[in-house]
């Protein structure tokens, strides 16, 4: 039953996808985002004035654009007086970022929200060991060469230690920089990193070597055929590459036409290399990006003349042990479906982010065991079978990649654009979150 205080998505956009280190490695986040943003706008003929907030997911965290949900909606063109702030649940920020527009415009007291995510995880910095950064401490607060001198030279020592360190492999004397985004993805809590959880769900799974390779193979092969049917032009926008703009990317960079099951069979495993399945190629690469959705008020979309994709049903955030993150779906679905009053059954069209082939297929079982639901879920039987053939059917985050702040809105995108396309009626958008998380949402299709 319609209601006027229902939240719609009338409209979703995304930057192209594109590993690390490529053609987005020097675009800002910020950037990312107000091109994403700034074309959403533009398709929808937005009347900025009408926007009532901007909430945006974002985990690197940019020391220049500290609140960078305001950056990207000024830069957007967003009038000042909109307030735009910035949220953070790792894997899951862009799905919290709808989720709270969710529930403000749910609540009535807003109407208009655009909400997304946005990430460079090419520019997530890299740090400086600890015995460096307290010689570079003293220097900002010295007092005349007499301070500094000495620690100039302290510095330049350090210098001719790691040269000699590396000139004769004597690598005990040398010093490593800190790359932030390996850390991030590690777990504080647990001490063990993303690919490493992979693996103990793998093993307790019994999801093989050769189902992963499989699995990703299949996943470039839908994102491959997805971009030759034309459907990733329905949400990706051409991104002109700053500064001088002479370059256009206007697909993503990671599915792979030419995949092979024998070269990813080849790889060897990446986080467990004496009896580990995890590899490179089963796994999302790391990656830059932005995606963003117009939310309103059913009763606001409708006087402004819109026709909306799909209905947000409900959402779910569970927590879990983080050594074995990836089965968060497991646990966040079955909430979701009891706040919508759906079963698993019902639902036509699933995304579930592809951090790993191991945690996606370890997810499928996990939902359809009756040990799981009883043991960890507080059931009295398996939340049901999440069907292979409704799941990721344009490929997932193995081909098309993860940048993790804005990950969350593009699994709602891409949902609710294929949900018109096959006018199914219900879909779900689930994630897996880095700490033992899991989210998810169901939407519901206009027609």
């Amino acid at each position: 039953m319609k209601s006027p205080r229902d939240v719609v998505l009338v409209e979703g956009l995304r930057t192209p996808f594109a590993k690390a280190g490529t053609q987005l490695r020097k675009v800002h986040p910020a950037e990312l985002g107000k091109v994403a943003m700034k074309e959403l706008i533009a398709r929808t003929n937005l009347d900025v004035d009408l926007i009532d907030e901007v909430i945006i997911g974002n985990t690197g965290n940019p020391v220049d654009s500290v609140n960078i949900g305001r950056v990207v909606a000024l830069g957007a063109g967003v009038p000042l007086k909109t307030s735009a702030y910035t949220v953070h649940r790792n894997c899951a920020s862009a799905l919290e970022s709808i989720s709270q527009g969710y529930e403000k415009i749910r609540s009535g007291t807003m109407d208009v929200i655009i909400a997304g995510g946005t990430e460079s995880m090419s520019q997530m910095p890299t740090l400086l060991p600890q015995k460096i950064q307290d010689i570079f401490d003293k220097l900002l607060v010295a007092k005349g060469p007499g301070q500094a001198l000495p620690l100039l030279f302290q510095l330049f020592k350090a210098d001719m230690k790691q040269i000699k360190a590396l000139l004769t492999g004597n690598m005990k004397d040398a010093y490593f920089p800190v790359i932030s985004v390996m850390k991030g993805l590690t777990d504080p809590f647990v001490g063990i990193n993303m690919g490493q959880t992979a693996e103990i769900i793998a093993k307790e799974w019994n999801v093989t070597r050769l189902e992963q390779d499989q699995y990703s193979l299949k996943s470039h092969q839908l994102a491959s055929q997805a971009v030759k049917d034309g459907k990733m032009k329905d949400e990706i926008i051409t991104m002109p590459i700053p500064p001088d703009y002479k370059e256009v990317l206007s697909h993503d960079i990671g599915p792979r036409d030419n995949q092979t099951i024998e070269a990813l069979q080849k790889l060897k495993p990446f986080f467990d290399k004496k009896t580990g399945t995890i590899t490179a190629g089963n796994s999302c690469p790391i990656t830059d990006g932005a995606a963003m959705v117009l939310m309103m008020s059913r009763e606001k979309a409708e006087s402004l003349g819109y026709k909306p994709y799909a209905k947000i049903v409900s959402y779910g955030f569970a927590g879990l042990d983080p050594e074995r993150m990836g089965l968060g779906p497991a646990y966040s679905t079955p909430l979701a479906l009891k706040r919508a009053k759906l079963e698993l059954k019902d639902i036509g069209l699933c995304e579930l982010n592809e951090a790993f082939a191991a945690q996606v297929m370890s997810c499928q079982k996990a939902l359809n065991s009756d040990e799981f639901a009883q043991k960890k879920l507080g059931l009295s039987s398996r939340v049901g079978e999440l069907k292979t053939e409704i799941l990721n059917v344009n490929g997932g985050a193995i081909a098309y990649g993860h940048p993790v702040g804005a990950t969350g809105t593009r699994l709602v995108l891409t949902l609710m654009k294929e949900m018109k396309r096959r006018n199914v009626q219900y879909g779900l958008a689930t994630l897996c979150i880095g700490g033992g998380q899991g989210g998810s949402m169901i939407i519901e299709n206009e027609g």
